[in-house]
């Protein structure tokens, strides 16, 4: 063969092999990998895991953090990116799957074209939760109880992270989670465009590399704005148009017992806990002993406020600022983050006034609540169709101000229709009146201590539970039966006069479902904490009804001072209050 030829042959080979290697090289360089973290395929979509300690991702103070993240099946980005955020005692894991099916996970919403992000928060897990995982940088990498200093800005590190290499799309930023993580998916939505620095200070978001940044969508499950208000009960939370932050602070309230043990409980076996004196900023172990004391001292007033201010939405609200497009869940059933933490954090939003929000309430939630399948694809329907509108461009999804509520019922497996409203003030127009001029005496042992652990959360016998009717020593009860078929939804008003003794006394109500079977049904509850020696006139909501009374039904108003072992009952100093002119007005939809 002549020379020329096959020197002509080896070029044309040696150029298919550098086109080959050129090729191979590219998809090499595009192939995304957030975080530094190779990609395996995973039910149709691409998932990107940290697979031993040596991965996790520094975040801005140095903690490790355990993060996975799932891509769409193909594409380079940037992708419209979501976090999801755990709830209290989980984990990355929470929210993760092996296949589309499960609705609300990684996968699903990868496979609908969305990067997500799934990170154990700091103290929990791999994130130096476990003994096991507290490698260098996890010297102070304990839980801060949803701080804006600390995990939500871990959150907005991460996204910057994810921005600066090219798969997060800055136009497109979103987060959701339930309980835990539903409180943290409400400060970011309310802190929108701005970081809390560790100091307090608040800052535009940025990058690391500097770039500005937004949350565009949030979808808040499960949570509360006020932190502090949820977990205590003084009556001063409400509905009011104009929410008033700081409403929980003065008096201080009533612990919710059964759920603070039992959330406290948890994070001892499963997190990591900062040892007492520490650090003041994240102290949970003094702060459950100062909370079980449930004093008025100036350390219960300073965790109020430290809790407010930096553990909540409430502390970063401002009427002047808009908020990132939000939607809210609560439960009328939800015995610890209840339908009257969705609507108050509704209100700080603006109701749709500055910005665009919407509620979700249904029997869902933490116990006593019940969640079922049909309202559960309700709202997830609704949840999906929210993130494409607002980080994909698309239309759907619950309009500004909309309301979609469905009603507690029993047994759990009665269908349900949802009921739909422009906005929460439009919900229930009409109102049930029960009313009397009877005065009568409430103490801190009334009330029948069986019936307290049938309806506490934690051990009693869920939404469902029945008990038999009676007066017991130490209450004051007003019943009224209704002539035909009444929706109560909304916040129910209870006013009365009290004339309090000394200690730490409080009226607890108890509204009642009184059926046919002559057995009654709780359908809301609420408590209000009067100063001592409290005189005069005194007024509060309820924390949500949802239920429909039938024709012959009874309503049953319970007032008394004990609710044990949900709320803690004060056996130490004991009290009596003399309650009189006793109204509630009870939320109905229709006539």
């Amino acid at each position: 063969m002549p020379l020329a030829v096959r020197s002509l042959r080896a070029a044309l080979a040696l150029g298919s092999v550098l086109a080959l290697l050129g090729v191979a090289h590219a998809d090499a360089v595009a192939a995304p990998r957030p975080f530094g973290h190779d990609c395996t395929p995973l039910s149709g979509v691409r998932f990107c895991p940290t697979r031993d300690d040596r991965e996790r991702v520094p975040s801005f103070d140095g903690v490790p953090l355990d993060v996975d993240v799932t891509l769409p099946p193909s594409g380079d980005g940037p992708f419209p990116t979501i976090v999801m955020l755990h709830g209290w005692g989980g984990s990355k894991a929470m929210f993760e799957s092996a296949s589309a099916n499960s609705a609300y996970s990684n996968v699903a919403l990868a496979s609908r074209g969305y990067a997500v992000v799934n990170y154990s928060a700091r103290g929990w897990g791999r994130s130096c939760g476990v003994p096991a995982s507290r490698t260098a940088g996890c010297e102070r990498g304990w839980t801060h109880l949803a701080d804006q200093r600390y995990e939500i800005r871990d959150t907005q590190y991460l996204l910057g992270l994810l921005v600066d290499q090219g798969i997060a799309d800055p136009r497109a930023l979103g987060a959701t989670g339930v309980s835990y993580g539903g409180i943290q998916s409400l400060e970011l939505a309310f802190l929108r465009d701005r970081v809390r620095l560790r100091n307090g200070k608040l800052v535009r978001w940025r990058s690391p590399k500097g770039r500005l940044l937004t949350l565009r969508a949030a979808w808040a499950r499960w949570g509360t704005a006020d932190l502090a208000g949820s977990l205590t009960l003084n009556g001063r939370i409400s509905d009011a148009r104009r929410a008033r932050v700081g409403a929980s602070w003065e008096p201080l309230g009533i612990p919710k017992q059964s759920y603070i043990n039992g959330l406290y409980s948890l994070a001892a076996i499963s997190a990591y806990l900062a040892p007492p004196g520490a650090d003041a900023t994240a102290d949970l172990t003094t702060w459950k002993a100062i909370t079980d004391a449930a004093r008025e001292t100036p350390a219960a007033r300073s965790l109020v406020r430290e809790l407010t201010r930096y553990h909540g939405a409430a502390g970063v609200a401002d009427r002047r600022r808009a908020v990132a497009p939000l939607l809210i869940q609560n439960g009328w059933t939800d015995d610890l983050f209840p339908a009257i933490d969705g609507v108050y954090a509704y209100r700080l939003a603006g109701s749709g006034r500055r910005g665009f929000v919407a509620l979700q309430i249904g029997d869902l939630g933490h116990p006593r609540a019940q969640t079922r399948l049909g309202e559960e694809g309700v709202f997830l329907r609704q949840g999906l169709a929210f993130f494409d509108r607002f980080l994909r461009g698309r239309r759907g999804g619950p309009g500004n101000g909309a309301v979609t509520a469905f009603l507690q019922s029993c047994p759990e497996s009665t269908p349900s229709r949802p009921l739909r409203a422009r906005s929460w003030d439009s919900l229930a127009r009409g109102r049930l009146i029960l009313a009397s001029r009877a005065s009568g005496t409430v103490t801190s042992d009334g009330g029948d201590p069986t019936v307290g652990r049938t309806i506490d959360p934690i051990g009693g016998g869920g939404a469902c539970a029945a008990v038999t009717p009676t007066k017991a020593r130490g209450t004051l009860v007003l019943e009224r039966r209704v002539r035909r078929t009444t929706v109560v939804a909304g916040l129910p008003i209870i006013s009365m006069r009290v004339r309090a003794s000394a200690g730490r006394a409080y009226v607890v109500a108890r509204l009642w479902s009184v059926g046919r079977d002559g057995k009654m049904r709780l359908i809301g509850r609420g408590a209000v904490r009067l100063r001592a020696k409290q005189r005069g006139a005194v007024r509060f909501q309820l924390l949500g009804t949802g239920w429909r009374l039938a024709a012959g039904d009874r309503v049953r108003l319970e007032l008394l001072g004990r609710d044990a072992p949900y709320l803690r009952p004060n056996d130490e100093e004991g009290f009596k209050v003399r309650v009189s002119r006793v109204r509630a007005l009870l939320p109905v939809v229709g006539r």
